[in-house]
């Protein structure tokens, strides 16, 4: 039986209204996408046990819009919560449920900024039965071939049309209807991403924190696990649980910890505190793909900072192994951004995380003045994608290294700044020098493990000490307009 094109089964179409009160807002697009998920999920469980249906089956994601006439001008000290120019401003939503504190404060300044009420209703843009299946642990999408008709003649499935990064990358020409963007990110480019976070780290979008540290070595996850156990002890710290992969969550400093048999590609650890202001750690392992895979999913949590904790190369004699190196500057020969963020874009050092992280080593080392520079040096830090560059002919890599007045080398650190860059959210990165390959100095497995042992507690104590200085920070300075375009969205 063919399925008549004209003929959609949709849930009632309800109208569309408008706010003044953010809360009620939310909680608006939390129910039309309630019933729109459900009705996807109900249509879908009746397929499956009857059989092809003789209607396609769609449901839309809820949006928001905004309309201003005026070209009053907000407070211009934020970066965000207001459009540039008038005009009426759209923005599809997923999992407003996940998103509703973030979605309540970027109406509410909105509302608050231009005065007028925000529109809430169905939008136009169809949800895709594997986002709306993807919360349900009992029951998966078969693959294409496994039902006996395709699934895409009756369902909508993921369309990259309305998935990429063009509104991030400044390349995105209006919606189809000639609205602007309100939003960074589309609602179908949001539910690729959760649905890639769950997979890549093993834990739900839910438990990710506002503040992220990237590492490339196991060790740091260890000492991060010992971290929230004295956290958990400690009642005043306002840590409320750690979660590992697998979604394994403990709320007591002594319970066991299920760690999964077969850990995925990059796990993530987060030390849960109210609000989401606790902290996040992903182990992504060695590479610049890897890091600009974590940061492009991780990027549609909205964030408040990324930090890099990891080890490198240190390039110049003086250094020695331990020291920390403070990028301020970032050589970026890492390719995997070329077609997003062209090389000749600067990627500037961020003041309030520069200064959040030398205030850090300062506390933690208990040095200062000249005495710190003797175990920390600020420099540009160089990615790159070859990690035996040290067996490449050295008149190559090593004189470009020079030029760039390099101090250390790795392979995540620039990667993750560019998409930090690229996404808006505040990076940096503190790095501890593990081997001086210009100079002799290997990385060898005996000299590895006995300074791995000796470095990675304080390191990690240095990142996080950082990320609860950054928390204290009001939000509308850690989110400065050093990252912000001339035209921009409204919402963070």
């Amino acid at each position: 039986m063919q399925i008549d094109p004209q003929f959609l089964l949709t849930p009632p179409v309800a109208a569309r209204e408008n706010f003044t009160d953010a809360r009620a807002a939310v909680l608006r697009l939390e129910a039309l996408y309630a019933q729109a998920r459900g009705f996807l999920q109900t249509q879908f469980r009746e397929t499956l046990a009857k059989g092809r249906p003789q209607a396609r089956i769609r449901a839309y994601y809820p949006e928001v819009r905004l309309t201003t006439t005026s070209h009053v001008l907000a407070d211009s000290r934020l970066s965000f919560g207001h459009v540039t120019v008038p005009g009426t401003y759209a923005a599809t939503i997923t999992r407003p449920d996940l998103f509703h504190d973030y979605l309540v404060q970027q109406l509410d300044l909105l509302i608050h900024n231009h005065g007028v009420a925000v529109l809430v209703g169905a939008s136009t843009t169809p949800m895709p039965i594997h986002f709306a299946m993807a919360q349900d642990a009992d029951l998966a999408v078969p693959q294409e071939g496994v039902l006996n008709f395709p699934l895409r003649d009756v369902f909508d499935v993921p369309d990259l049309s309305t998935m990429d990064d063009d509104i991030v990358n400044g390349t995105a020409g209006r919606n189809p209807d000639g609205s602007g963007h309100l939003a960074p990110f589309t609602a179908q480019r949001v539910d690729y991403s959760l649905a890639r976070l769950s997979h890549y780290t093993a834990t739900q979008p839910e438990h990710f924190q506002n503040h992220v540290l990237f590492t490339n070595y196991q060790f740091y996850v260890d000492e991060f696990e010992a971290y929230a156990r004295a956290m958990l002890r400690d009642p005043a710290s306002g840590y409320t649980s750690f979660v590992a992969p697998g979604n394994a969550e403990i709320t007591t400093p002594d319970e066991p910890l299920a760690h999964r048999p077969q850990m995925p590609q990059m796990p993530a650890y987060h030390l849960k505190r109210r609000g989401a202001q606790g902290m996040t750690l992903v182990n992504i392992g060695v590479g610049p793909s890897n890091a600009k895979t974590a940061t492009d999913h991780i990027a549609v949590l909205r964030s408040h900072a990324w930090l890099m904790v990891g080890h490198c190369a240190g390039l110049r004699n003086s250094q020695s192994l331990g020291d920390y190196v403070l990028a301020h500057a970032y050589l970026r020969e890492d390719h995997v951004l070329d077609a997003d963020l062209p090389v000749w874009v600067p990627i500037p050092a961020l003041a309030e995380i520069q200064i959040a992280l030398e205030s850090a080593v300062a506390e933690v080392t208990q040095l200062e003045g000249y005495e710190l520079k003797r175990i920390m040096r600020t420099g540009t830090v160089a990615t790159i994608d070859n990690r035996n560059w040290e067996l490449r002919d050295q008149s190559g890599p090593v004189q470009r290294l020079s030029q760039s007045r390099a101090i250390a080398l790795d392979m995540e650190s620039a990667t993750i700044a560019a998409n930090g860059f690229r996404f808006r959210v505040p990076y940096g990165a503190l790095l501890c020098v593990s081997d001086k390959p210009l100079h002799g100095e290997l990385k060898l497995p005996g000299m590895a493990s006995g300074f791995y042992r000796g470095q990675v507690a304080r390191h990690l104590q240095i990142g996080l000490r950082a990320m609860e200085k950054l928390r204290d920070m009001p939000l509308e300075r850690i989110h400065s307009r050093k990252l912000r375009s001339f035209e921009e969205t409204a919402f963070l």
